[in-house]
This record gives structure tokens, C-alpha cells and sequence, in this order.
């Protein structure tokens, strides 16, 4: 509590259920298996859904893993069936097999502009498969899902990768990212502060 509500703390958009989603993705991202098991009746609370909290989990697999995602998605299994929520949940996504390079290289110029465009093709050919995942899985695969924006995707997004740590590039470029889908520095201390 003190850090929420500490004087003079500028959170002018961080309503309770956005500092949950930035806090959630936080301890994904450091691996803080009993916080998030501790915050999950707390984001509850504040009216976060759990359809909402599954994509968290969801995102956060394409920054951090799946490997270190998957105790996550257990644990909010567990918590969802305890609180008598019947899974599985409604379906989110949007895409095909066949749509999601096309769909996912659309958000990456809707969020971080023209210069993504033919992103997924460029870059040295022994690495330039990685540009192609990154199109269709990290933005393809889940920033076309349904249940959160732009602005809780990429708040979600920055979050997780702070916590990881060792990530300064893409920190830096979701910075970018969160200003150009309406972010503004203040959210992003605000997301640090709470996480």
C-alpha cells in the first residue's frame, strides 16, 4: 500500500485493474510464482477477468517462454478452477495459420510504424527466421487476440521485459511502442513504481 499510495505519487491512469495486469505481468517476468499466486484474488478484486489475466500469461510466454510461463498458466488454472470458473475459457484469437505473418507485421507498423513493414523478411539470412517469428508469434499470435488493447498488450509487454532484466534494447523499443499507442512516461514510472 504505501507505494500506491504514496504522497505526492503521480498514477493518473493506473486504475486498479491496469496496476494489476502491469504488476501480474512484472512477477511473470521475474519468475514470482508465490506473488502472483498471492496477487491473483487481489487482480480479482479489481475487476480484472480472468479471460484478461490468461492473455497476460499468454503475451508473456512470447518475452519470457514458455518454459517460464507454463507454472504461471498452472497456477492461474488452479486459482480459476477454485473460484469455480468454468475452463476452458471463451476463445481470444483471431487469426489462421495462414493469416497471422500478414496480421501480425499490421500491428507491428500499427504500434512502431512504416519502417516494420517487410520487417519479417530482413536481416542477416542465418538469422533473419527469428524477424519472422517475431512477426507472427509475438504480434501475430497475440496482439491480434480480443480481450485487451494495444495499450494493456504493450503495458503488459514492457512490464515482463523490465522483470526479465538484460533486455535494454527491446525495453527501449516497447518504450516506443507504449507512447505510440498513448502511453505516456509518467504510465510507464507509474508500471515500474507498482511492479
Amino acid at each position: 500500500d504505501e507505494v500506491v499510495n504514496e504522497p505526492g505519487a503521480n498514477h493518473p491512469d493506473l486504475d486498479d485493474k491496469t496496476r494489476s495486469l502491469a504488476i501480474l505481468a512484472v512477477l511473470v517476468g521475474c519468475q514470482g510464482l508465490d506473488a502472483f499466486d498471492m496477487m491473483l484474488p487481489v487482480a480479482y478484486e479489481t475487476g480484472l477477468s480472468s479471460i484478461a489475466i490468461k492473455e497476460m500469461v499468454y503475451q508473456a510466454t512470447a518475452y519470457c517462454g514458455f518454459g517460464k510461463t507454463l507454472p504461471f498458466l498452472k497456477k492461474l488454472n488452479n486459482f480459476l478452477g477454485a473460484a469455480n470458473v468454468h475452463l476452458p475459457l471463451e476463445p481470444q484469437g483471431t487469426i489462421t495459420p495462414e493469416t497471422r505473418a500478414k496480421a501480425g507485421e499490421d500491428k507491428q507498423i500499427e504500434i512502431f510504424g512504416e519502417g516494420m513493414r517487410g520487417f519479417a523478411q530482413s536481416g542477416p539470412e542465418e538469422t533473419r527466421h527469428i524477424n519472422k517469428w517475431l512477426a507472427g508469434n509475438c504480434f501475430g499470435d497475440y496482439y491480434t487476440r480480443k480481450a485487451l488493447d494495444l495499450r494493456e498488450r504493450e503495458l503488459i509487454t514492457f512490464s515482463a521485459i523490465v522483470a526479465l532484466g538484460g533486455c535494454e534494447a527491446q525495453v527501449r523499443a516497447h518504450v516506443n511502442g507504449n507512447v505510440a499507442v498513448g502511453a505516456v512516461k509518467q504510465n510507464l514510472v507509474d508500471a515500474l513504481e507498482v511492479g
